[in-house]
């Protein structure tokens, strides 16, 4: 975020006098001389009339351009804002997986309103888009693609390409795809042999068969192992039929690989909904975060029950209220470490909802060693403190035993969640919390409960 000309940080009063002077040409001058990133600093500052301005004032053309640089959260909030021709003229711009995402983002009656723009075909292609999930072939392809059927020579498909260069002009061309009459991809031809085979040759003599493609319903997981695997730049994608839908590119996937390591790291905090950015709207910022948080203050109050059902104890006993937050929240770090190793292993497919045995085996080993070694280190520094021993064991013996539980279930609940279809980055924090407060609690007054005459 710092010009490297002037090595000061750029700000948005800076853009609000290039609109006040009204000078086109400085203000497309100014924007190509920031980074994405700048842009998108600098756009969040502006106030929602001052982004209308901005976007209304660039064509449409280079208003897409710098679009792309934004987050898909803040594209749509900028074309949310616009008025319905002018996003409708950007969104027509924008690459068809591009386009597909924000519609998505955007609430419905402002995507519908948008897409009454295009053209029906066009329109109806564009839902069709928008209903495949963001992290599978389908959503992440792109519809700009070259494909000839089978029967046309090289001759004939290089007259094509030349009669409407400027179909093809923006297409990020780095393969030719061969299909038959229906449609179904038949083969790959690579611009190296169409530029060195003689024009009367028929193109399904020189396309490579049988070419490595994707279903659209393939999931990111089996996407990023594929590229691994293979240096291709871009993938086709085709229906169960073997028709030809799209093109994935290695970039996109591994974009979407990053994006969703930081979706995951916004729904283990309890933020759903997608991506949040402050320059958002606030209801639609309260609302994700507060639809997680409602139902937390249940989970909570469920834990704190068990306290309320052993406050006769905690009268006797006032030394243990000290321990508790402390077993809790020890067995609950413990068990959000398991949680984390096992959404990263489903997440790279190393793991599968059936293999709960093995991650119960491996999980419950290291509980028992880390169990032990918190229970003592917690033992002892309450025999320091009140020189009980009866005090000491209860708490040596809840918190080895609080540890043991909250890996075992930690490790469990994302294959639990992931069998029943619901995603385990989202729920296994807050219900394995809950679980650890509530065995943390019922172990420590229970076991203080019999020793009771003791702790006095």
């Amino acid at each position: 975020m710092i010009d490297p000309d002037s090595g000061t940080v750029r700000s948005s009063d800076e853009l609000i006098q290039l609109l006040d002077g009204g000078d086109a040409a400085a203000l497309v001058d100014y924007l190509h001389q920031l980074s994405g990133v700048e842009l998108a600093r600098i756009v969040s500052h502006l106030s929602p009339d001052e982004q209308v301005r901005f976007w209304t004032t660039l064509p449409a053309e280079q208003a897409a351009d710098h679009i792309e640089e934004l987050s898909t959260a803040q594209a749509a909030g900028v074309i949310e804002q616009l008025p319905v021709a002018h996003a409708a003229a950007i969104l027509e711009e924008l690459p068809s997986d591009e386009r597909a995402d924000v519609l998505n983002e955007i609430d419905e009656p402002t995507a519908e309103a948008v897409l009454a723009r295009f053209p029906s075909e066009e329109a109806a292609w564009i839902r069709r888009l928008t209903e495949y999930d963001a992290d599978v072939a389908g959503g992440l392809m792109i519809t700009e693609f070259l494909a000839f059927p089978a029967h046309l020579t090289v001759g004939e498909l290089i007259d094509e390409l030349r009669a409407a260069p400027e179909d093809y002009s923006e297409y990020e061309v780095q393969y030719i795809y061969v299909v038959d009459d229906f449609g179904r991809l038949e083969g790959v031809l690579r611009l190296r042999d169409l530029l060195l085979t003689p024009n009367q040759v028929s193109i399904s003599k020189i396309m490579l068969r049988a070419p490595v493609a994707v279903r659209d319903d393939t999931d990111l997981v089996r996407l990023e192992r594929l590229f691994d695997h293979h240096p291709f730049l871009a993938i086709p994608v085709t229906d169960a039929d073997g028709i030809l839908l799209g093109v994935l590119r290695r970039f996109d996937v591994e974009e979407a690989v990053e994006s969703r390591s930081g979706g995951e790291f916004l729904r283990s905090q309890g933020i759903v909904g997608g991506e949040e950015l402050r320059s958002m709207p606030l209801r639609r910022r309260a609302g994700r975060r507060l639809s997680w948080l409602s139902v937390n203050i249940l989970l909570n109050i469920a834990a704190a029950s068990v306290i309320a059902a052993y406050q006769d104890t905690l009268a006797v006993a006032i030394a243990l209220a000290v321990f508790l937050p402390i077993i809790s929240d020890m067995s609950g770090c413990s068990g959000n470490q398991a949680v984390a190793v096992s959404i990263r292993e489903l997440s790279l497919g190393l793991l599968l909802p059936r293999d709960y045995v093995r991650v119960w085996l491996k999980e419950i080993t290291v509980g028992l060693i880390n169990g032990a070694v918190l229970g003592l280190l917690l033992g002892l520094a309450a025999y320091l403190w009140k020189h009980n021993l009866y005090l000491s064991l209860v708490v040596t013996a809840a918190m080895a035993i609080n540890t043991l539980i909250a890996v075992s279930i930690g490790g469990l609940i994302p294959l639990l969640l992931r069998r029943l279809r619901l995603d385990p980055a989202l729920a296994s924090g807050p219900l394995l919390t809950t679980v650890t407060d509530m065995c943390g609690f019922f172990l420590v007054l229970s076991l203080a409960t019999m020793v009771l005459s003791r702790l006095a």
